[in-house]
Order: C-alpha cells, then sequence, then structure tokens
C-alpha cells in the first residue's frame, strides 16, 4: 500500500446490517482496512441513515464526514459530525442515530 492514502478516494462495501442489531430504518454499514501498526488497525468505517445497537471496542475515531448521535448504554448520549475526535471503550454498548451517512476513520 502506498504512504498516501486519498480518504475521500476510499471505496467503502455496504452491507445490510443484521435484523438484530437495526432499531429502526435499514442502514448498511462497511470498512476497509488501510493500515496495520503494530496491533492496531487503522481503517474507514461508514454506516448509512438509521439507527442500530452495536457493541464497542477500543478505538479513536474522527468523523470525516456526516452527522450521528451515540447513545451509551449509560444514559449519556454525545452528537458527532465531521472534525470531532471520539473514544470508545470496549465492551461499551451503543446506539447510533445516524442522520446522513457517517464516515470515520478508525485506530482500533
Amino acid at each position: 500500500m502506498s504512504r498516501v492514502v486519498r480518504l475521500a478516494d476510499v471505496a467503502v462495501p455496504l452491507e445490510p446490517l443484521p435484523a438484530t442489531d437495526v432499531v429502526e430504518g435499514a442502514p448498511s454499514a462497511g470498512s476497509v482496512a488501510l493500515a496495520t501498526i503494530g496491533e492496531v488497525e487503522v481503517g474507514v468505517w461508514r454506516m448509512t441513515a438509521g439507527v442500530a445497537t452495536d457493541v464497542e471496542v477500543d478505538e479513536a475515531f474522527v468523523v470525516l464526514s456526516g452527522s450521528a448521535r451515540i447513545r451509551f448504554a449509560d444514559g449519556e448520549a454525545i452528537d458527532v459530525a465531521a472534525g470531532d475526535l471520539v473514544t470508545l471503550d470496549a465492551g461499551e454498548r451503543t446506539e447510533w442515530t445516524v442522520h446522513e451517512s457517517l464516515t470515520k476513520v478508525y485506530v482500533a
């Protein structure tokens, strides 16, 4: 892989989320791993509009485009949009309400 990846040019194949994870709508999601540094993966992830649940891994990400609200099992909710840096902890249960397709670059 090249030393430079133009994130805007990364094609992310999308698949419908499992019905057991979907709360509302018909969201699709997908990711592409771009690099591995030691045991850490760097990649791009995308989810289309809708509401879905997830169980997180240790991760930091920067939102490249789109917007969403992430609600945590403890009731905390955060709104994220382009330019935001977010950290997640392994095992956290979340609900993602994606308003417009969300694309993020992650380190996990």
